[in-house]
């Protein structure tokens, strides 16, 4: 089944750590909780929560991220591991996710698809874009 949802992420803890093997090279670890602005309520329920931990390395604000989310809802929950890019001259980051892992109601569940973060109209609050299949 396709499906799509947007959420609003915000920043819960950063830390940056910088290189020094050129100018603005530093390595980030992003705690993120994150609410939906748009979603389907599936056979799990409500959705309850939303928190994603996310390793970038960045020169110049641009370079590759991997993370971990899980996403709670009423009667199940999700665990999903993404990677992707971040683009300079658009300033957004694009990349895949997969579901490793289903919980509850959602203990049998597959799915992968697309994702795209830009930066969102108050600091430290960034809108996260997902669409893909998911299988029960």
């Amino acid at each position: 089944m396709e499906r799509k949802a947007v959420y609003r992420l915000m920043v819960a803890r950063r830390e940056m750590l910088y290189v020094h093997d050129q100018f603005d090279h530093c390595l980030m670890l992003v705690e993120m909780d994150g609410e939906p602005i748009e979603y389907q309520v599936g056979v799990a329920g409500e959705f309850v929560s939303r928190r994603s931990v996310t390793f970038h390395d960045r020169i110049r604000g641009v370079g590759p991220m991997k993370g971990y989310a899980v996403t709670n809802f009423q009667h199940g929950s999700i665990c999903s591991v993404f990677e992707g890019q971040r683009d300079a001259a658009t300033k957004l980051t694009v990349g895949t996710w997969k579901i490793y892992k289903g919980l509850g109601k959602l203990s049998d569940i597959e799915g992968s698809g697309t994702f795209t973060v830009r930066q969102g109209e108050r600091d430290r609050e960034y809108i996260l874009e997902v669409a893909g299949d998911y299988r029960l």
